[in-house]
């Protein structure tokens, strides 16, 4: 690469420094906020750093009992029990509910194989704890040595980031889902080596991270110890497109037509008419160094394959301010730990309780005596006419530990979680009274799972944008049925053993997002519901007797199943 960098690069390079200056500037005080929650709850760093240093000066004790994990866990353990899953529906006449189901369990395999789980979990962890949290959508080269595809097949994959402060999302945008970003940027280090080995022509500038570097960056990685900042832009742009209608009234893109022709054609379907021109948007990916745009990517789909997972989102003077469950609880959790510190401080710095005797009483035994508030003895003698008794204990100091009770309860009262939601005995004795107490506490955080919901739904969009685009060839793709089941399904002319061939590309799809426990619970819960049914109704039992062996979790229950049902008169 040259050391000069183009005209056309240039602008680019300008073009992103503006655009990032105001991303950071925009999401600057929510980051700020973020990231001391963040420090606050999960590394514990309670105490102001003032107080610590001049407690620690003065050798007194800065207890921290960290209370937030517990509710932390609480909300997102219960997103993962009843984990939202997508849902596709047919929308206009060229869509077929077939082709949605194979969709289906194509985005479930893509789900399970990327281990998207994990992408969700680690959001909505981000988000309860400081607001928001973000996993991303990417395509990778097929496994080497994969059946029925070739050298250059992509998957889709759902990724986790791992660190949320890495992205920087587009300032303008207004959508909950922020569906409509057109720009976002994600830093990314990278060793040394790494990076010259991927751009050996390039050098090793980093990407400057505050505006007052006026993006002069120094070199990095000078050693083999250096790490390099890079950074990956992306902009959605408004493009032209040239649509064309098909025998069977589907428009579709030119470009796309023209890379699926044999297909088409084989199935009957041709151009009608002349193209037209229509507005569409083009997402680009770049990725800069400091000096230069190192690369550049067209992605296929039309949304930025980010997907922010928020918290509580307020908007404030027309910005977007972004909140997690920690922000309203850092008071009542620094309080908490100064009564808990100041009623320990207070019970150890209490002097031992003495003993008091006549004068003399002491004669006998004197170090037995001087050591009995420290070391036990089986026995100590004393001289006098009575023996000598010490004086009472003082006492836990009431008044430190009623006001920690109340830092306590002031905690629960703020994020809406109490005993009963925390799993703890609280003064509900009833059955249904304990249920109404942790319904309570589940409604009071059930925007964190919807948020959660919203994202997936948005993420649902992104992949049926991009199956089409990226499955595009003909090929046998992996889908999971609802129980998990693996199959493989024909595509786009693919052999398919004489069965159906899909066309992923023909018709328009929606989607719904359900959250819900999954299969298998619910499979143990039909089991269940079941045998309540045939324990109340016995003559069910012949009716249902097949389906009820078949949501057994034993060995065998699939053929005991086909017996039922033949003896039943099934196939």
């Amino acid at each position: 690469m040259d050391d000069e960098t183009s005209p056309a690069d240039e602008k680019l390079m300008a073009q992103a420094r503006a655009d990032f200056a105001r991303a950071r500037e925009a999401m600057r005080q929510d980051r700020d906020a973020a990231a001391e929650d963040l420090r606050f709850a999960r590394l514990g760093e309670q105490w102001p750093e003032a107080i610590r240093r001049a407690r620690e000066l003065e050798g007194r004790p800065c207890l921290t009992l960290n209370r937030l994990p517990a509710f932390i866990r609480q909300v997102v353990n219960e997103a993962r029990q009843n984990r939202p899953a997508i849902s596709c529906h047919p929308v206009d006449s060229a869509a077929d509910p077939a082709t949605a189901e194979v969709l289906n369990g194509l985005i479930r395999n893509i789900e399970q194989s990327s281990d998207a789980d994990v992408a969700y979990d680690t959001a909505l962890d981000f988000a309860v704890t400081c607001g928001f949290g973000v996993f991303r959508i990417n395509a990778r080269p097929v496994e080497a040595g994969s059946e029925h595809l070739g050298s250059e097949d992509l998957d889709l994959a759902i990724e986790r980031v791992a660190d949320p402060f890495s992205v920087w999302g587009d300032p303008d945008s207004l959508a909950a889902d922020s569906s409509d970003w057109d720009v976002a940027f994600v830093t990314r280090e990278m060793t040394l080596g790494a990076f010259r080995a991927r751009w050996p022509d390039a050098e090793p500038v980093d990407w400057p991270m505050e505006e007052e570097a006026r993006g002069e960056a120094a070199l990095s990685g000078r050693d083999s110890g250096r790490r390099v900042r890079i950074l990956e832009a992306w902009r959605r742009e408004a493009v032209t497109r040239s649509l064309i209608t098909l025998t069977d009234g589907q428009e579709m893109e030119a470009q796309v037509f023209e890379a699926r022709r044999p297909f088409l054609e084989a199935a009957g379907l041709a151009p009608v008419g002349p193209p037209r021109t229509a507005p569409g948007v083009r997402v680009v990916q770049r990725i800069l160094s400091g000096a230069a745009v190192l690369e550049t990517v067209d992605w296929p789909g039309r949304f930025i394959p980010l997907v922010p997972v928020y918290g509580e989102e307020i908007r404030v003077d027309g910005r977007r301010r972004l909140r997690g469950l920690v922000r309203d609880a850092r008071d009542a959790q620094r309080m908490f730990n100064y009564w808990r510190t100041t009623s320990t401080e207070l019970v150890a710095l209490a002097p031992k309780a003495p003993f008091i005797g006549r004068k003399g009483a002491f004669d006998t035994d004197q170090a037995k005596w001087a050591s009995a508030n420290s070391q036990t003895h089986a026995f100590i003698e004393y001289d006098g006419p009575e023996p000598p008794h010490r004086q009472p204990f003082a006492g836990v100091p009431a008044g430190a530990l009623q006001e920690a009770l109340n830092a306590a309860d002031d905690l629960k009262s703020i994020m809406g979680l109490h005993d009963a939601s925390l799993g703890a005995r609280s003064n509900e004795t009833s059955g249904k009274a304990i249920l109404a107490r942790q319904r309570e506490g589940d409604v009071s955080t059930f925007h964190y799972i919807d948020n959660l919901s919203r994202a997936i739904r948005h993420a649902g969009r992104i992949l049926i944008d991009l199956i089409p685009k990226v499955y595009s060839t003909q090929r046998m793709v992996r889908i999971l049925g609802p129980d998990g089941v693996p199959a493989l399904a024909p595509v786009n002319g693919a052999e398919g053993g004489g069965g159906r061939v899909f066309d992923l590309s023909s018709g328009r799809y929606d989607l719904t997002v359900r959250a819900g426990p999954s299969f298998a619970s619910r499979r143990e819960e039909a089991a269940s519901q079941m045998i309540e049914l045939i324990r109340a109704y016995p003559p069910a039992a012949p009716l249902i007797g097949d389906l009820l062996a078949r949501n057994l979790d034993w060995p065998g229950a699939d053929e005991v199943a086909r017996r039922l049902a033949r003896a039943n008169g099934g196939g």
